[in-house]
Parts: C-alpha cells; structure tokens; sequence
C-alpha cells in the first residue's frame, strides 16, 4: 500500500493534468489509477472519493498562502496589504489550472449536491480563518464577527472575479481585491475608530518615566 506523502501530491496532479486535456467532469479515479500505474486500493487511503481530490486542491492553496506569512518582510506590511498577498497567494496557487479550477465549482454547485455543497461551505470559512490568522488579525467578539462576514465576501467575490479574469498575472483581480479592502477599512475605521485599527499590528508603547537628577 502506498503511503507516501509524495504519492498524494502525484495523486492530485494526475488528475488535474486529466482535467486539463478533458474536463473535470470526465475524470474519473481509475483513469488516475491508470496514469500513475498504480491501483484504486492505493488511491483509498488518500481518497475516499473524487470530490476529496478538489479539497485536496484547495489545500494546497491554503498552505502555499500560509507559506507567504512565513516571509521576513511580511509582518512589516499594513494589515490590508497583509490580506492583500494573503489572499492573491492562494489565487495564484491555482492560477495555471484556472479552468480546471472553475469546473470544479461548478460542480460542486450542481443541483441536488447538498451533501457536497455544505462541506465546501465549511472549507470557505476554514480558508478565511486561515487568512485571518496568517494576517494576525486578533479582533473579538462583535467586531471579529464583522470582520469575518467581511473578509468572506471579499474572498469570494474576489475569487468569482478572478475564475474569469484574463488579465496578465491577474492584474484586474489584484485592483478589485485592492478596491474591496480599502473599502472595508474605510468602513472598519467609520464604526471603530481609525486608531484602533492602525496600531492593531504595533506593539504597545511603555511610557518613559522621567529620569531623576542625580543628587
């Protein structure tokens, strides 16, 4: 039985490069078995059936965007800026499928696929608390709850934008993202404060007591 991380990794791959000369619809797992000359028994272990392949996609972009909040530099970053690469990052780590990609939405919203529909609910919002966390956002009750809503919006409007944006390195979705940030901390800063906001990434400031003349 195979049991290497690597063969998961392949697993994937396989059916994405069959997706690509077909559809995603067209692929079924003992065409994948065929290509990587192995048995269905093998793929069982990593996948229990082919949808679990499309959030084994979407893994991998969580984790190359988790990848980008290991980044010297990244924490120097405005919190908008931060949410900015956080969410282009795992865009960009499905770009060069970006048809495959769309398909497997659109599968996924199919009629009559509810018991595929509520788990991928579930997935879009472990993927924005990901985002959240990479980003260090550390808001509470009521305002992390707005902060939430907000941040889901914009990623999945950003991400219906970018399934069909043409534009060289997606350079259209990088402006509407932009756009949508900048408005949801213009709003943020309208309901809490702008200075609340601001110094969320600074460290608190001690106050220097006054030194005392030497006697």
């Amino acid at each position: 039985m195979i049991k290497n991380h690597d063969y998961r990794e392949r697993i994937i791959d396989a059916a994405i490069e069959i997706a690509e000369t077909s559809s995603w619809e067209a692929v079924r797992l003992f065409d994948v078995a065929i290509k990587l000359n192995i048995t269905l028994d093998d793929i069982r272990p990593f996948f229990r059936e082919k949808e679990d392949l499309i959030d084994a996609w979407f893994d991998r972009a969580d984790s190359l965007m988790l990848k980008v909040s290991e980044q010297a530099e990244f924490l120097t970053l405005p919190p908008q800026e931060r949410l900015h690469h956080l969410i282009m990052a795992w865009l960009d780590a499905l770009a060069a499928h970006r048809t495959v990609t769309r398909q497997m939405i659109g599968a996924k919203l199919e009629p009559g696929h509810i018991h595929i529909q509520v788990p991928a609910i579930m997935r879009v919002s472990r993927t924005v608390q990901w985002m959240r966390e990479a980003a260090q956002r550390d808001a509470t009750y009521v305002r992390r709850a707005l902060e939430e809503t907000a941040l889901t919006t914009i990623y999945l409007a950003t991400f219906v934008y970018w399934m069909n944006d043409i534009s060289e390195n997606s350079q259209n979705t990088r402006e509407f993202l932009a756009h949508k940030l900048q408005i949801a901390e213009t709003l943020d800063h309208v309901v809490y404060g702008s200075h609340q906001q601001d110094t969320e990434s600074q460290p608190p400031q001690v106050e220097a007591k006054p030194v005392e003349p030497d006697h």
